[in-house]
């Protein structure tokens, strides 16, 4: 009978030891491999215009995508892109369903801890968007209101940690919370200020009022790639210093975001070139 146990146990501890084994996420692939494939697969938003989002004719489109188009291009490879939902896009790396993740990712500490971020390409920080005839114009307004949210987002920890007396309305895409906003099932929707300042825009009945349109700190937004693929982090960073030197940011800008902000706009305001904040 003891001899059974101890086999017994060895058995359940080499399955364990197995079942660990297989459980591990997909390594993050080298420049070489993704070269090889012929392909990279980037992770962008699909309905976070106009950074990321898919279009009348199903091209995505937006500012990160215009990024993504050139990455793939030095590359020398076609691009595949994977539609995210922001809560999202450390898993996706994590499991090796993407190369790279090209969302609005504003980097922090906690997310640093999962992912490995490349230099900036853009700054950011929280804007909140109201219906005009009752605008908000600070945070503590929304005491006792509902503010809506995406799950995952840096809005999210931001008015959790700071604004405990607000209720939160989360939603996994921002399609859904911008129309939850637009029946009214909330008093104000929050995300990048880059963001609810262009949605604003065309929808001329809201707003971002002053005093909300910069809340919290000044963030930075990268690329992010998988733990420990450093390899293709080296190579992402040494493109966007590359890139740096053409203004390609501000062609970026010009081509995805001036229409959306108006011709008086400053694109300095949001773009970063060659990584330096």
């Amino acid at each position: 009978m003891k001899k059974f146990v101890k086999a017994l146990i060895s058995t359940v501890l080499a399955l364990a030891a197995l079942s660990s084994l297989s459980a591990k996420p997909k390594t993050g692939r080298t420049v070489k491999e993704i070269k090889k494939s012929k392909t990279i697969k980037i992770a962008v938003f699909s309905d976070k215009k106009p950074f990321g989002f898919v279009d009348e004719n199903g091209e995505y489109q937006g500012y990160d995508v215009y990024f993504g188009n050139r990455i793939a291009k030095d590359l020398g490879v076609k691009v595949k892109y994977v539609p995210v939902e922001a809560a999202a896009r450390v898993e996706v790396l994590a499991t090796g369903k993407v190369d790279l993740v090209l969302a609005n990712f504003t980097v922090t500490l906690e997310r640093a801890e999962k992912v490995d971020f490349a230099l900036p390409y853009m700054k950011v920080a929280l804007g909140i968007v109201s219906p005009k005839k009752s605008l908000v114009t600070d945070p503590a307004q929304l005491n006792g209101k509902t503010l809506i949210i995406a799950k995952g987002t840096t809005a999210e920890s931001y008015f959790s940690k700071n604004y405990p007396q607000i209720n939160l309305l989360k939603f996994d895409q921002y399609s859904e919370a911008y129309n939850a906003l637009l029946d009214g099932r909330g008093d104000g929707l929050s995300t990048d200020n880059t963001e609810v300042l262009a949605w604003a825009i065309e929808n001329p009945a809201f707003a971002v009022g002053a005093g909300a349109d910069s809340i919290g700190s000044l963030d930075a937004i990268a690329p992010a790639v998988q733990k420990g693929n450093k390899d293709l982090l080296d190579w992402l960073n040494n493109e966007i210093v590359e890139l740096g030197k053409e203004n390609f940011f501000h062609a970026d800008y010009e081509a995805t975001l001036r229409s959306v902000y108006g011709k008086d706009s400053d694109a300095d305001s949001l773009v970063v070139e060659g990584g330096k904040l």
